[in-house]
């Protein structure tokens, strides 16, 4: 028994040995060496030197620049080759390696260690100086000092606007530093509102006057109210009240006791006369495409749109003062099918006196072609140009004049005595038959398209009539 525990004695004595000796091996293996299970930047490291690693982590490692960006998204690239940039990873791998201690190498069998390490880096200041130097955000700040920068009330074509010079400062040197740090961190990207470049100065008496003269202008041009002119729409926005702000000889702003804004005397007035003058089509001078492809100018008539004033300013100077937010069409003294500036629309009449044919269009579609017979021209009775409209539909009418009296079963007056109607007493329409033997100065129709016309056609169609 003796000797059996004898001989055990002496095998766990080589063992024990041995396992420090391994230990121990180890430990002077580590020495040199990344510790087992050591991990950076994702590059396996165990048992390597630092020279093996860093060329597999340079390899692994890109940078191509950095972009800068200001507050208003403003961006510049600086491309690293330009600033001579370089990089490796030796003094951070010494640095790490030092940090491990070859001894304690067990401890990696129980947990990995995973490092992430950021190059050193180098590059050429002077270079990175003068590419700085030409960043425009950096640049286009100029010279002006703090007590020169100023918060002032302009003018532009979208209404009164504040200019602030005095927010949002960018400090050069607070952007080069940060822009220095960002290289040397090897950052892709850097943000100089996020860096906290960007200063404001403190409110002097005089800007607060200012700010708060501001405020009152900015309610002033508050206005949410949208004109609709047939398809257009005409914002009553900064741009138009801006205009309404009354000003003294000087240009300065004109308040009450209470500092409020004045309006301008007939400004409202003068807004409505505007649009009126712009959109009020009865007998303006109308651009047609003629069924024939000629292009037309029609002058006078009395269809069309027209605004009533009157009621459009009082509507205006109610809305604007309570704040109403709405689209709103204007009242009309006299209404077209169709509003704005193209107010006859797809379906109308049209008279082409010269070729003497009526057409009737509906949607763009033509339902009837048909020739007729105008004004004789040689008694100068010729039928008038103009845009007019249908305004009346009568069947069985008898049409009076010096010297005459014709009945029409059907009956469609467009100007004054002026209409369209068929005319029995006619066997032939078209040609020149007009300018010998016309009208009075109606249209008269064959009875089968005046009939299909006065059962299609509306009052209120237009009818644009042309030679």
């Amino acid at each position: 028994m003796k000797v059996f525990f004898k001989y055990l004695a002496v095998i766990l004595g080589i063992v024990l040995v041995s396992l420090m000796a391994v230990y121990i091996g180890l430990a002077i293996y580590y020495h040199n060496a990344f510790a087992y299970g050591t991990w950076v930047n994702g590059v396996y490291c165990t048992g390597r030197s630092i020279e093996e690693v860093n060329d597999d982590l340079v390899n692994d490692f890109s940078y191509d620049g950095l972009t800068v960006y200001d507050k208003d998204g403003n961006s510049y690239t600086i491309p690293a080759q330009e600033i001579g940039y370089q990089f490796d990873f030796v003094k951070a791998l010494e640095i790490c390696r030092a940090q491990q201690n070859p001894w304690m190498w067990i401890e990696s069998l129980r947990h990995g260690n995973n490092i992430e390490l950021t190059p050193v880096v180098s590059y050429d200041r002077q270079a990175l100086d003068a590419v700085l130097d030409k960043v425009p955000f950096l640049a286009s700040q100029g010279d002006q000092s703090d007590e020169e920068r100023t918060v002032a009330i302009i003018r532009t074509g979208q209404g009164y606007e504040l200019v602030n010079d005095r927010i949002d400062i960018l400090r050069i040197d607070k952007a080069r530093e940060a822009i220095v740090h960002a290289v040397e961190e090897s950052r892709t990207e850097v943000s100089l509102e996020d860096e906290g470049c960007y200063e404001d100065l403190p409110e002097t008496a005089k800007v607060r006057d200012t700010l708060a003269l501001w405020d009152k202008i900015q309610q002033f041009q508050q206005c949410g109210i949208v004109y609709q002119m047939g398809t257009e729409q005409i914002p009553v926005d900064a741009s138009v009240v801006c205009g309404w702000i009354a000003l003294d000889e000087n240009g300065d702003f004109i308040t009450d006791k209470d500092g409020n804004l004045q309006m301008r005397e007939n400004a409202i007035e003068e807004f409505v006369d505007a649009i009126a003058d712009e959109y009020d089509t009865v007998g303006i001078s109308r651009q047609f495409r003629a069924t024939s492809g000629r292009l037309v100018t029609v002058e006078g008539g009395t269809y069309g749109n027209k605004i009533d004033r009157g009621a459009e300013v009082e509507y205006l100077k109610d809305a604007f003062e309570n704040r109403r937010n709405e689209i709103h069409e204007p009242v009309y003294s006299q209404k077209a099918w169709a509003q704005g500036k193209d107010d006859i629309g797809d379906t109308y009449i049209e008279i082409d006196m010269g070729e003497q044919m009526m057409y009737y269009y509906v949607d763009g579609a033509q339902q009837i072609a048909t020739p007729v017979v105008t004004g004789n021209t040689s008694r100068r009775m010729g039928t008038p140009s103009g845009v007019n409209y249908v305004y009346m539909k009568q069947k069985n009418r008898i049409l009076r004049g010096e010297g005459y009296a014709s009945h029409v079963d059907f009956w469609m007056p467009v100007k004054g005595n002026i209409g369209i109607h068929d005319a029995s007493w006619r066997g032939k329409y078209g040609g020149t038959i007009y300018q010998t033997n016309g009208s009075h100065g109606c249209i008269n129709t064959p009875r089968d398209a005046m009939e299909q016309l006065y059962e299609s056609a509306e009052v209120g169609t237009p009818v644009v009539m042309f030679y």
